[in-house]
């Protein structure tokens, strides 16, 4: 592990690169989404009165910790990945400024306070998702590979779900948030297992094979593309069925495939490298999310209750916390080592997703949300602290991006 930002023998580089590639701006935004998000919501929750917006405060908190957390981390992956698997120049400049604007617009319509009115506040809101799908399809369509449709598809279908919240909230129908909110919730998870599944393995074998170690991945036939489609099967069942015997029975099935694909994929071999471990780590919190929530529905566990921040925080949240950290090193020209801020972060996370799902029936008043809160903001401070330099500066190698 390193315990600087920057390598010894490499001095800071100078200058702004903020808007030179498509992770840097947005990466950026999430993390400071993450912790202004929580940290208001923790007032409230002590009694701090924020005036009146265009959606009531729990539900600007949970469409917030979606479309505004996990919609940035998704704007950044893409704009990221597609030059890769296309071949197209970087992402940067006036597109990329408009991006990030049109992002950052959509928070203060929707912010507490804001002055707009509730259908225009939710124009404005959802016009970031579809602006960055505009601006990413053009070189999928040009690339021609049926496989690298999945994940804008699915960044639509996580779309679909703010439409769902946020036509609620400008009364063009009724009855949908909740709905739209776990249906946001359940395709952000698809893509955590969609694309873990790709990055983690591959990943892991290559660090192996670097480090000495002959450790072939052992795939089961048929239960990758089994375990992506009971996921999807989950948020399908969800969206149409929700909280019932086959929203649970679904639940299991997913789980117990889900948990097959990551026991075949060594992470037992990764314990020395914490830049792996949390990759296996929050690949295993998919199964165990959705396990207690089987057992909520199937069982009516009032101990597993809170089951969606296991999802939300322990799958969601720690997956981004642990690819934004490795891709801002490999993408800024920094050696791929962890820093001992970051593995600090990724053991506070499983402990905030732990607090917030079962702390209620442990401690006393406000203490699980304050102290789950609490864990949430120092882990992305901390990310902060370590990587919000680099996605500020130019690359340390001098390469473009």
């Amino acid at each position: 592990m390193s315990t600087t930002a920057t390598p010894p023998h490499v001095s800071a580089p100078a200058g702004f690169a903020l808007f030179r590639q498509g992770f840097r701006p947005f990466f950026l935004l999430c993390a400071v989404w993450a912790i202004v998000t929580v940290a208001l919501w923790i007032a409230v929750l002590h009694g701090a009165e924020l005036p009146e917006g265009p959606l009531p405060g729990a539900r600007w908190h949970g469409h917030e910790m979606l479309a505004g957390f996990v919609g940035a981390a998704l704007s950044g992956f893409l704009l990221t990945a597609i030059p890769n698997w296309t071949g197209r120049p970087l992402y940067s400049g006036v597109p990329l400024v408009l991006l990030a604007t049109l992002f950052v617009a959509a928070r203060l319509a929707l912010l507490p306070g804001s002055p707009m009115p509730p259908p225009i506040a939710a124009v404005i809101a959802l016009l970031p998702l579809p602006a960055l799908l505009a601006t990413v399809l053009p070189a999928v369509v040009r690339a021609a590979s049926p496989r690298l449709f999945g994940p804008p598809a699915l960044v639509l279908a996580f779309w679909a779900g703010d439409v769902l919240m946020l036509g609620e909230t400008a009364g063009w129908w009724n009855s949908t948030f909740e709905r739209g909110e776990l249906l946001s919730l359940d395709v952000a998870l698809v893509l955590v297992g969609l694309i873990g599944g790709r990055i983690i393995p591959a990943f892991t074998r290559n660090a192996l094979r670097k480090a000495g170690q002959e450790a072939e991945l052992q795939p089961v036939p048929g239960v990758d593309a089994a375990a992506i489609a009971a996921l999807l099967a989950v948020a399908v069942v969800d969206l149409a069925i929700p909280g019932g015997l086959l929203a649970g029975t679904v639940s299991v099935l997913a789980a117990v495939l889900v948990l097959l694909r990551l026991s075949r994929w060594w992470g037992l071999r990764t314990l020395g490298q914490p830049i792996l471990w949390v990759l296996h780590l929050a690949y295993l919190m998919v199964p165990v999310a959705l396990a207690v929530k089987a057992v909520y529905l199937l069982a009516d566990a009032g101990w597993a209750a809170n089951w969606l921040h296991l999802q939300g925080i322990g799958a969601v949240g720690l997956m981004i916390l642990a690819v934004m950290p490795r891709a801002t090193l490999g993408h800024t020209g920094h050696p791929l080592r962890s820093s001992y801020a970051m593995v600090v972060a990724w053991l506070l996370l499983p402990m905030a997703a732990l607090m917030r799902a079962f702390g209620l029936d442990l401690l006393p008043g406000m203490l699980p949300y304050t102290t789950a809160g609490a864990l949430w903001i120092l882990a992305f401070g901390l990310f902060l602290a370590a990587h919000g330099p680099m996605l500020l500066r130019p690359r340390a190698d001098g390469k473009p991006g």
